[in-house]
This record gives C-alpha cells, structure tokens and sequence, in this order.
C-alpha cells in the first residue's frame, strides 16, 4: 500500500496507510502511516465492533494533522488485548494454528 500511496501523493491528494506491520510499511515508506499492534488481517480492530473500528479510524485519522515529516507514523494507543498472548499464536506455523 505504501507504494500505491506514494503515487497517490504525487497526484496531489494526501494519503495515510493503516498498518499492523510496521517493519514492512517502513521499507515501503508511505507518506505518513498509522501503526496498531493487532493481529495482521484485523488492523481495523475485531469483527463485529463497529464502535472500535470507528474509534481506531478516528484515531488514525489525526495523522493528517499530526504528520508532518514525510514517511512519519503514529502508533495508535489501542490493545487487542490486556496481554501480548496472541502473539504466540499468530506467530505459530500454519499448521499449529489450525490444530494439524
């Protein structure tokens, strides 16, 4: 995304990705981005909660204003949850998640 965002940009409309994965937006540096620690593929928070799913993109929506360095991120101050114990999980070969 943050490729296509740079060509966004030079087109004149300003742009900022939503990401979980920090190390890779960063060696794609987009224009400004937004960083969440979630889980990749829920970046936009859990299904069916419409109210922090509204909240993190209100959230991230600020980096419109608070970006001013091109390639700048925020980190946006939410937890999946009140432990870093689904990372163990998501990080587990294929296989060991689904129980194989």
């Amino acid at each position: 995304m943050g490729l296509i965002a740079r060509s966004i940009e030079e087109a004149g409309i300003p742009t900022l990705t939503l990401t979980s994965a920090l190390s890779i937006t960063r060696s794609v540096n987009p224009p400004r981005a937004a960083f969440l620690d979630y889980p990749l593929g829920r970046t936009a928070g859990p299904p069916h909660a419409p109210a922090v799913q509204r909240r993190i993109l209100l959230d991230a929506l600020t980096g419109f204003e608070t970006i001013t360095e091109p390639g700048g991120f925020i980190e946006l101050d939410h937890a999946w949850s009140g432990n870093d114990d689904w990372k163990e999980a998501v990080m587990r070969p294929q296989g060991a998640r689904a129980g194989s």
